[in-house]
């Protein structure tokens, strides 16, 4: 009796190796949003991350968050370095800055989980305003696929990002043209 059991464990989590091994290994989050304001007055706020404490949707959750910059003030080269408690660890660079049109960013993550990932912003002029689409992309490892199973990434960040766009949007919308 004991050998069936230990069988049919052995084949539940063959099966659940199986699911995970197959699922895919690269994913991508995308969020967009349209702002009262032009690409000229929304572009700065992405691009340089001095600006990012009055937008981004993570810089409120650690009141201890310890923050570090690096490189120029902004555009390529740029860096943000942050390490907290409840945000965990890690460094942003950007990589290529295109005046008012795109911005792509390195992303590294430290902890809680050490991850790369590339974040993209591209900004459209759209009638009087500008459409602006956040995006990040990177690759599961075998654990990220598995905690893909319990866990809805896209839900989970895109959340976020829909409340930063939201935040960015009041920032350019709340300042004079």
């Amino acid at each position: 009796m004991l050998i069936y059991i230990l069988i049919g464990v052995a084949v539940v989590i063959a099966l659940l190796l199986l699911i995970i091994a197959t699922r895919p290994s690269e994913f991508r989050i995308t969020r967009s949003a349209t702002m009262s304001a032009p690409p000229s007055a929304v572009f700065p706020q992405v691009n340089d991350f001095h600006n990012w404490r009055a937008w981004s949707p993570w810089e409120n959750i650690d009141p201890n968050l310890q923050r570090t910059y690096d490189g120029p003030s902004a555009g390529t080269g740029a860096g943000y370095g942050w390490s907290g408690k409840k945000a965990g660890e890690g460094h942003m660079t950007i990589t290529e800055s295109r005046q008012y049109e795109l911005i792509l960013i390195k992303l590294v993550f430290v902890k809680p989980f050490a991850a790369t990932n590339t974040t993209e912003f591209t900004f459209q002029p759209q009638g009087g305003g500008t459409a602006v689409t956040w995006s990040m992309a990177g690759k599961h490892n075998f654990m990220g696929k598995a905690m893909g199973l319990v866990m809805n990434m896209d839900k989970m960040i895109g959340k976020s990002f829909d409340e930063g766009l939201a935040k960015l949007r009041a920032v350019v919308e709340s300042k004079p043209a």
